[in-house]
Order: structure tokens, then sequence, then C-alpha cells
């Protein structure tokens, strides 16, 4: 009898992670716990980003997890493509590796997705410093007076989508955070959703405002470029039948 194949995976779920080896067990059995009762077939994609200390070992560990590692460090944007790439579902989900994220929100995102293109969070209420949520709202009014995107929390990395969505976007550093903003300027139906926020359980941050702010105005100024150059995904028309005769 020839070996059973495992059934190819409805959704992906990409996790991104750098010196996370503390959390990439816990967070895999939230996301289990998240996925089991839909009933359809997913796989998990840690993307270690060249972590320094045993975070692809913790992965590994985990079973049924699918390990793509980066040689060295090239940045979560950089993660989170060489995961939607690796996929092999048709429904891409992201979160963050730190566990704030919480994978119980993603039922409902993936819900979204049968009236709209792509689907984010809105973190609900935000478990980060008051410095780290001043310096959001500040990006967020200053993004929106200039972009109109509409996108209240650009930030979450709690978001599902169509994979051909995700292999559309032109990739750039600062990707990962500006996906939503892209989606919108492409003509797409983005849900917005509140979902919850944790305060960091392990491992320590890999960003702050200073560091942030400054790639958010160079990045400002790329995405009022992109706005007025970005091509839409093209609508194909059915093939015409062949001539009569």
């Amino acid at each position: 009898m020839p070996p059973m194949r495992e059934p190819v995976p409805a959704i992906s779920v990409v996790v991104p992670v750098y010196d996370e080896e503390d959390n990439v067990g816990p967070l895999a059995e939230e996301i289990r716990a998240a996925l089991a009762p839909l009933g359809r077939p997913w796989e998990l994609i840690y993307v270690d980003d060249g972590s320094t200390d045993r975070t692809a070992e913790a992965c590994a560990a985990v079973p049924q997890v699918r390990l793509v590692r980066h040689a060295h460090n090239r940045g979560q944007s950089a993660a989170t493509l060489s995961g939607i790439r690796a996929a092999r579902g048709t429904t891409i989900v992201t979160l963050d590796g730190d566990r704030q994220n919480d994978p119980a929100a993603i039922p409902a995102l993936l819900q979204a997705l049968d009236n709209h293109d792509a689907a984010c969070g809105i973190r609900t209420p935000r478990q980060d410093s008051r410095w780290r949520r001043f310096g959001s709202r500040l990006a967020y009014r200053v993004r929106n007076a200039l972009l109109r995107d509409g996108i209240v929390d650009i930030g979450c990395s709690l978001r599902a989508f169509p994979r051909e969505v995700g292999l559309w976007l032109p990739p750039f550093d600062g990707l990962h955070r500006l996906m939503p903003a892209l989606w919108v300027f492409m003509g797409l139906r983005v849900a917005q959703l509140p979902v919850p926020h944790r305060p960091r359980a392990a491992g320590r941050s890999k960003y702050g405002n200073l560091r942030r702010g400054a790639r958010g105005l160079f990045d400002l100024v790329g995405l009022c470029w992109l706005k007025r150059r970005l091509l839409a995904p093209p609508v194909l028309l059915p093939p015409q039948p062949p001539p009569a005769g």
C-alpha cells in the first residue's frame, strides 16, 4: 500500500522569529488550539531570521513545524516574504513571534475573508508602554493625513489574506508594516477587527520609537510615491471559445 499523503494545507500560518527561543513552543500550542476546531488542514511556518540564540533548535523541536532559516538577519519584512513564498496554503495568516498577538483571534480574521479581500487586526487594548502607544498614535495621524488609507493599526502583524495577494506585493524593507496600506492602494476590501493584545511574556522588544519614527518618515515619502504608481491586481477575463468551424 502506498504511503498516505498529507493533505494540502488550506491555511499557512507564517511567524517570523528572531531570538525568540522561549516563545516558539508556547506560541505553536496556542496556534494549534485556535485552528483545530476549524476542521481545515493547516501548516505552521516559522521563519528564523538569523537568530543568535537557540530559536532554530526550539522551532525544530515543535511537531509539524516547517522551519525556514535565514543565514543572516535580514529583518521582519524579508522573513515575512520568505514565509509567504514557502507557504502551500491558499490563505496566509501572519503574526508576530513574541506572543503579544493572540492566536485566538485567527478564526475571526479568516471568517472576515468571506466578504473581504484581506483582514487585519486592531490591537485592543494595547499592552505597550505609554511612550510606544504615543508614537503609534502620532504615526497614524501623520500617515492618515497624507495617505488617507484609513488603516487604524498598521503595526498589528495579525493578518489574514490570500497567498496570491501576498505574492503580488512589491518586496521592500518595511513591507511587513505597510502591507495593509498597500492593499488599500490596490483597491482591495480590507476588514479591520479588534483583536486582543498581550504583554510580552519572554524575550525583549527589537524596536524603539526613535528608530521606528525615523524609518516611518522615510517610508512615508516612499508610500506617497508608491500610491500614485502601484498597479492593482489585474482582473482577468474568461478565455474566449475557439471560433466555430
